[in-house]
């Protein structure tokens, strides 16, 4: 057990560092520009299988005019699937999206929710939109898991799991607390940049001797 703390220590430390050097990505960035959770929750969920920079453009242009829940009633499903365009499932959003005023309204009084259990009950809302969100926008501990940190958790050898669920379930359990809010930021950005799905940069790689392409073994099965 110490052994494998030690390691994913180093790991956390390494990849913090590699962070700063990288552009931020696109939900901390609204976070920082606005401290504004629906727009936080909003770029969220429009990020999901969509590429920053088109997720940034889609945002900007959205909240143009849209600033509350409220604000999305105002507007069609064909206007709002016009402003989205190209995220990825952009007419699948634009739907979620027109339910969310009344849902957050009768459920919520109005008020972004701040626990996974509820941000989920939105249309379109996944375990991962609403851990980053509570992470990001509630500064709460939240375990968010994408292909990038189910990817990277299981090629470091650090746990062994076969979708992104149950290494969420896996790394809540093992994961010191104190990375939960943070790590998520950490690994996309080190997934997007450097750990690839295919053809990883492993030569310049700077946590390849923690990797379990090294030798690691791995320490937690699947639950």
């Amino acid at each position: 057990m110490k052994r494998y703390s030690s390691a994913i220590n180093k790991v956390y430390r390494i990849l913090k560092k590699e962070f700063a050097k990288n552009r931020v990505p696109v939900v901390e960035l609204i976070e920082a520009q606005t401290k504004n959770p629906f727009k936080i929750l909003v770029t969220t969920m429009l990020s999901a299988r969509t590429k920053d920079q088109t997720t940034a453009a889609a945002a900007q242009k959205l909240f143009r005019t849209v600033h509350y829940p409220d604000d999305l009633d105002k507007i069609s499903v064909r206007t709002l699937e016009k402003t989205i365009y190209p995220v990825g499932f952009y007419h699948e959003k634009a739907k979620s999206l027109k339910k969310w005023p009344r849902i957050i309204g009768k459920k919520f009084a109005g008020v972004i929710p701040s626990t996974v259990e509820e941000l989920v009950e939105l249309p379109g809302v996944g375990r991962k939109t609403a851990n980053l969100v509570v992470a990001v926008a509630f500064n709460r501990p939240a375990v968010c898991v994408d292909v990038h940190v189910h990817r990277i958790f299981n090629r470091l050898g650090y746990l062994v799991s076969k979708i992104p669920f149950e290494t969420e379930m896996l790394l809540r359990k093992h994961l010191p607390v104190k990375y939960w809010t943070t790590f998520n930021s950490y690994f996309v950005s080190f997934g997007q940049h450097t750990c690839f799905p295919l053809n990883p940069r492993c030569g310049r790689c700077p946590v390849y001797t923690c990797c379990g392409r090294t030798g690691v073994k791995t320490k937690y099965g699947r639950t």
